[in-house]
């Protein structure tokens, strides 16, 4: 069980952060994938609007399963600015009332579901992509929102920096690609709309974030297996060298800049949200997480990974840091390291 202390914390500190709440104020925000680990926080900040501020902000959710979106928040009748939708993103969806910004957060982010079934997860983000794209010219929103990825880079080499004008090579044949080349398709069908039809459509590159909501029972993603291990009190294990670099940026400091973005980015542009100051290597990380709890007496170990293991490693070791200096001219910041971050969530979890 979660405590829900740690969230509401995190809800409080985000409101403080200059981003202009007053445009929610009596709007429909419609949010696929809500009760995703990054989507759910956005919806918990929502209702924190309107239940703490008064903001009166309308939430259409759209999810694959009931089941698991009341596990996150309850049961939808209890709230009456919140409306529950599990259709598929396969087809049009029909939405009779009226829509103000469209958060399109639907998408197997994770590396085990790439070899097993790519197919699902492309899906999301070209044909859902559409039909949300369609939906917010239909409505003329204020706003669209896309969840992309640091994938879409590539192998960028020669560079100092990944901005957002980086492009680097990614074989399409390879079948972790099915994720990254997809999420690069759903970027250009924003500007396609944008350009075409004027959909206000903007695109943060999300790279490496942790949150108290992520699943650590399942999810095989190498910062979700070491919260796993620290929770269970297990050494932590490798199974790779850990040489890659990656940053990593907690939730409170992503949602505020997804907002930002939302509501002050430039239309038909992208933005890379990540914590530049925290940039580490996957053993790094590793030993940073065990150094939070000394008491604990936890080390890190290596084990090879066995051939059977669905998660597919991604092959991309960019280990050049990304840029997000083009997120930080409309005033965001990170606040918090991944000693603060990984403790909050790993605490978020203890009994």
């Amino acid at each position: 069980m979660l405590r829900k202390d740690i969230i509401k914390a995190d809800l409080e500190e985000i409101y403080r952060r200059a981003v202009p709440w007053e445009r929610l104020e009596n709007k429909t925000v419609l949010i696929t994938g809500a009760y995703g680990m990054l989507a759910s926080y956005l919806v918990f900040l929502l209702m924190f609007l309107n239940e703490e501020k008064g903001m009166n902000v309308r939430i259409l959710c759209v999810v694959r399963s009931a089941d698991k979106f009341r596990a996150r928040f309850g049961n939808e009748e209890n709230y009456e600015y919140i409306k529950l939708y599990t259709e598929s993103l396969d087809n049009q969806l029909l939405i009779e009332e009226n829509v103000d910004f469209i958060i399109h957060a639907a998408s197997l982010a994770s590396p085990q579901y790439y070899g097993v079934c790519p197919i699902e997860v492309l899906k999301p983000n070209v044909l859902g992509s559409c039909h949300l794209l369609e939906l917010a010219a239909e409505k003329k929103v204020e706003g669209y929102l896309l969840f992309s990825t640091g994938d879409i880079y590539g192998i960028v080499e020669n560079e100092d920096r990944i901005r957002e004008e980086s492009c680097g090579r990614m074989d399409p044949l390879d079948i972790h690609n099915c994720y990254s080349e997809s999420k690069r398709m759903a970027e250009t069908m924003c500007k396609a709309w944008f350009h075409q039809k004027g959909v206000p459509a903007k695109i943060v590159r999300i790279w490496h974030t942790y949150a108290p909501t992520m699943d650590v029972e399942s999810d095989p993603r190498v910062f979700a297996s070491f919260v796993r291990n620290i929770l269970q009190g297990q050494d932590i294990e490798m199974k790779s060298e850990g040489t890659a670099k990656r940053s990593f940026c907690y939730i409170a400091d992503a949602a505020a800049a997804y907002f930002l973005v939302l509501l002050c980015g430039e239309n038909g542009e992208a933005y890379n949200v990540c914590n530049t100051q925290e940039f580490y290597s996957i053993s790094a990380l590793a030993e940073e997480l065990v150094n939070i709890y000394p008491e604990k007496k936890l080390k890190v170990i290596k084990k090879k990974r066995e051939k059977k293991d669905p998660y597919i490693e991604n092959t991309v070791a960019n280990c050049i840091p990304p840029d997000n200096s083009k997120l930080r001219a409309l005033g965001w910041e990170p606040r918090y390291s991944v000693q603060q971050g990984f403790k909050r969530v790993i605490d978020s979890f203890a009994k």
